[in-house]
């Protein structure tokens, strides 16, 4: 059994194209449950109307609709809609995107050949607006490496998730065991993200490098992919240290702790790279504010190959070298 988990917010606009795009899938799913999150316009009933003419044409689908008023969030949204999922294998659907043909039986294939795969994730083709396309595919905007998608594609990813996401989960398709372990998400984790390096370190996840859906930029994504321009890039070395580092410290105590509970399960090396991942986060966060003062422990940090293994590298280095403490004032900024 197939489930897709369809998260909605005022999706009236790009909804439809994309319920039909998942009832026309070579191997159709079983059911949608469909998490509302206080949508104020057609949403529901635009979703409910596709399915319902599905099923006029011969097609069979359980649709279960999951109405949140006030909001939950994106995060909440899903970790409800997942909650109320009954497939063995669970797609996750935003509301914009396309869905191609041979989505769900090309990642069903995967499963079927790799017992211990847990969750799978594709490449997507980036489109505008209206569906045309913008030359780029998600991987290209997210700006992988040839080594990051050497471990993605080999199924050897919880390294390459360790220095940052790169699991969307617009293309997504996971076991149902996977959410007993990777249940509930923690703050400061976004779902998709959280469900990757759970089942990376407890299991297998795999890059299928073919785009299988339209993945739709239309300015209102509440994630969206696109490569930074460089004026952003810049920006982002003026950004004063917190709360990026403390977030930073937050959310690697929470992946430490939560293989720590599942020890039995994960790789040693997977629970002592987290642990290392712990300890360059506290560095980071532990630099002074005197510029000159970090050069040692940067450079220190880069001698042991940390930025390498746990963050983005010389970016970061960079990033660590120049940002400030506090926000700086106007007159600095503006030189």
């Amino acid at each position: 059994m197939i489930s897709v988990a369809l998260c909605t917010h005022d999706g009236a606009a790009f909804v439809d194209e994309q319920v039909r795009s998942i009832l026309g899938q070579t191997l159709p799913p079983d059911e949608i449950v469909l998490g509302d999150d206080a949508s104020t316009d057609d949403t529901v009933a635009i979703v409910e109307r596709a399915v319902a003419d599905h099923r006029r044409a011969g097609g069979v689908v359980d649709l279960i609709v999951r109405r949140r008023d006030p909001a939950l969030g994106v995060v909440a949204n899903f970790a409800d809609a997942l909650a109320h999922t009954h497939g063995g294998l669970i797609a996750l659907s935003d509301q914009d995107d396309i869905w191609l043909p041979r989505k769900l039986e090309t990642i069903s294939a995967a499963f079927d050949a790799e017992p211990e795969l847990l969750l799978v994730h594709t490449d997507a083709r980036l489109v505008d607006a209206h569906g045309e396309p913008t030359g780029s595919t998600l991987l290209q905007a997210l700006e992988i490496t040839s080594h990051e998608r050497h471990e993605l594609e080999r199924g050897d990813a919880f390294d390459a998730l360790l220095r940052r996401n790169l699991v969307t989960g617009a293309t997504v398709v996971l076991r149902r065991e996977l959410l007993e372990s990777a249940t509930p998400f923690p703050p400061g984790w976004v779902h998709d993200e959280w469900l990757a390096v759970i089942a990376a370190a407890t299991g297998t996840v795999r890059l299928v490098p073919e785009a299988l859906i339209d993945y739709r930029q239309h300015g209102g994504n509440q994630i969206g992919a696109r490569r930074p321009s460089a004026a952003e890039r810049m920006a982002k070395l003026r950004e004063p240290r917190e709360p990026r580092a403390t977030g930073l410290v937050e959310r690697s105590s929470a992946l430490v702790a939560a293989l720590e509970r599942r020890e039995a399960d994960v790789p040693r090396a997977h629970l002592d790279g987290a642990r290392a991942r712990l300890a360059h986060d506290r560095v980071r966060r532990s630099l002074p504010g005197f510029r000159p003062a970090r050069l040692p422990r940067i450079l220190a940090a880069a001698a042991r190959g940390d930025y390498a293994r746990y963050s983005r590298g010389g970016m970061d280095m960079l990033r660590d070298l120049v940002q400030p403490v506090s926000p700086e004032p106007a007159a600095t900024l503006e030189r």
